[in-house]
């Protein structure tokens, strides 16, 4: 009898020892994890930001004088990267209007689906409702399936309010990020599909 308690007292300690390194090991995934999940996004706010420098408009006498290592372009040029971005990310096609005379609209965006507009801020601070408003009456002008207003920075909150119910897609500068990063891949994967035999 006395055997058969200390093999069970043996196993019991070991079953708790083993427990607890499975806990230990758990915890330490868990931690692990985590800190990726918040490093990623550090990095996807990171990138935001980059994106809002590399298109802000520069105003003063004396603008800064930016390194050559970094990629310096006008608002415009915002236009046609995120129509890109979108394209790459969603799939259909794009067409960037001109710089004036667009009346809010900045591009059309062609799927399966339909027509979707598309209304693009370079801002520092975050975007008000009137861009939707904007987007939203040029979709119902155009017969448009939907829209999108993108921005380097966020939304207010009156603007996530009055964007409910109207089709339109509100993408601040880390779910931009994620599209740009979501696009790559894609890409990455058609050149895969086209070339097997180099992969």
């Amino acid at each position: 009898m006395i055997i058969f308690e200390v093999i069970l007292a043996l196993i019991l300690a070991g079953a708790f020892v083993h427990f607890q390194l499975i806990k230990r090991k758990n915890n330490y995934e868990a931690s692990l994890l985590a800190q990726h999940i918040n490093t990623s996004e550090e990095m996807k706010r990171t990138l935001a930001m980059g994106l809002y420098l590399r298109f802000k408009t520069e105003t003063g006498d004396n603008p800064p004088n930016y390194s050559s290592t970094y990629i310096k372009q006008d608002p415009f040029m915002f236009e046609h990267f995120v129509a890109e971005v979108i394209e790459k990310a969603k799939g259909g096609s794009t067409w960037v209007s001109p710089s004036s005379g667009d009346f809010g609209v900045d591009f059309e965006h062609t799927t399966e689906e339909g027509l979707f507009l598309g209304q693009v801020k370079c801002y520092l601070n975050d975007v008000p409702f009137d861009p939707i408003a904007l987007i939203h009456s040029n979709m119902v002008k155009m017969g448009a399936k939907g829209g999108y207003v993108i921005t380097t920075s966020s939304f207010t909150p009156a603007a996530k309010q009055y964007a409910e119910g109207l089709g339109i897609e509100l993408i601040d500068g880390v779910r931009l990020v994620e599209l740009w990063l979501s696009g790559l891949v894609n890409v990455e994967q058609e050149i895969k599909k086209l070339l097997p035999e180099y992969v």
